[in-house]
C-alpha cells in the first residue's frame, strides 16, 4: 500500500510505551517527520534516539493532555520545529479499575480528563493547524473495545472510550469540509508491558482463554490499520469510521 506518509508531519501522543511507542516506530519507518509526546520524557528520549539512529527525524515533547495549556504549547512546538501537523495519532490514555459504587471523584476525573477531554483538545489543536494551512489531514483517535461493550470494573474507562467514538463521529462530520478525515481504532486485548504481569496470573490466563482464538494481539497487529487511516489517498473515503481491531472479541 502506498501510504504517502514520507515527509508528512505526524504527532503521536502517549508515545512513551505500549501502543503509542509502536505507532511512533511505524510512522518513523514510513518516513514521517515525527513528534512524540508523553509525560515520561526519559522514555521519549530513549525512543527518539532509537528512531534517529535509523534515520528518522524526531522531536520529543512533554505533554500532559489533562492540561489544555500543555496541549496547545505542544501543538505550537510541533508547528515551529517541524511544520503544521498533518497526522495526529491521539493515543494518550489511562484506566482505573473499580466497581462503580467505589469510584472516587479524583479517579473519575483522571480517566475522563485524559481519555476524553485531553483527546478532544489535542484533536482541536491539530485541526486548527490543518484548517489554517489548508491541509488534508488525518486524525486517528485510539479508543478501545471498551467503547463497544462493557468490561467488569472498568466502567469509567468504558464511558470515556465510548465518548471518544462519538467524538470521532462529530469531528468527522464537522471537519470533512476542510479535507480532514477523523477515524477511530478500537484495539482489543493487546500484549504490552502494561499487561505483562497480569497475563502471568491465573486471572490473566482465564481472560485469554475467554478470547475467540485464545490469544492476545501484538502491537504490530495494528500496523496495517494505522497506516491505512494515516494515508492520504488510501483513506480518502474513510471518514468517521470506528473500527474494532480485536480478533473478533466484540463479535461474541
Amino acid at each position: 500500500m502506498e501510504t504517502g506518509i514520507a515527509g508528512r508531519v505526524a504527532l503521536v501522543t502517549g508515545a512513551s510505551s505500549g501502543l503509542g511507542r509502536r505507532f511512533a516506530q511505524v510512522l518513523a519507518r514510513e518516513g514521517a517527520a515525527l513528534a512524540i509526546g508523553a509525560r515520561r520524557t526519559d522514555r521519549l528520549e530513549a525512543l527518539a534516539g532509537e528512531l534517529r539512529a535509523a534515520g528518522g527525524r524526531v522531536i520529543t515533547l512533554a505533554i500532559d493532555v489533562t492540561s489544555t495549556a500543555s496541549v496547545r504549547e505542544a501543538a505550537a512546538a510541533v508547528e515551529q520545529q517541524l511544520g503544521p501537523i498533518e497526522i495526529l495519532v491521539n493515543n494518550a490514555g489511562v484506566s482505573r479499575q473499580a466497581r462503580l459504587e467505589d469510584v472516587e471523584e479524583d479517579a473519575y476525573d483522571a480517566v475522563m480528563d485524559t481519555n476524553l477531554k485531553g483527546a478532544f483538545f489535542m484533536a482541536q489543536a491539530a485541526a486548527r493547524q490543518m484548517i489554517r494551512h489548508r491541509i488534508e489531514g488525518r486524525i486517528v483517535n485510539i479508543a478501545s473495545v471498551a467503547a463497544l461493550r462493557t468490561l467488569g470494573q472498568l466502567g469509567v474507562y468504558c464511558m470515556s472510550k465510548a465518548g471518544v467514538t462519538q467524538m470521532t463521529h462529530v469531528m468527522a462530520r464537522e471537519w470533512a469540509r476542510h479535507g480532514i478525515n477523523t477515524n477511530a481504532i478500537c484495539p482489543g486485548y493487546i500484549a504490552t508491558e502494561i499487561s505483562a504481569d497480569f497475563l502471568q496470573t491465573e486471572a490473566g490466563q482465564r481472560m485469554v482463554q475467554g478470547l475467540p482464538r485464545r490469544r492476545m494481539g501484538e502491537p504490530q497487529d495494528l500496523d496495517g490499520l494505522l497506516l491505512l487511516l494515516c494515508a492520504r489517498e488510501a483513506s480518502r473515503f474513510i471518514n468517521g469510521a470506528v473500527i474494532a481491531a480485536d480478533d473478533g472479541f466484540t463479535s461474541f
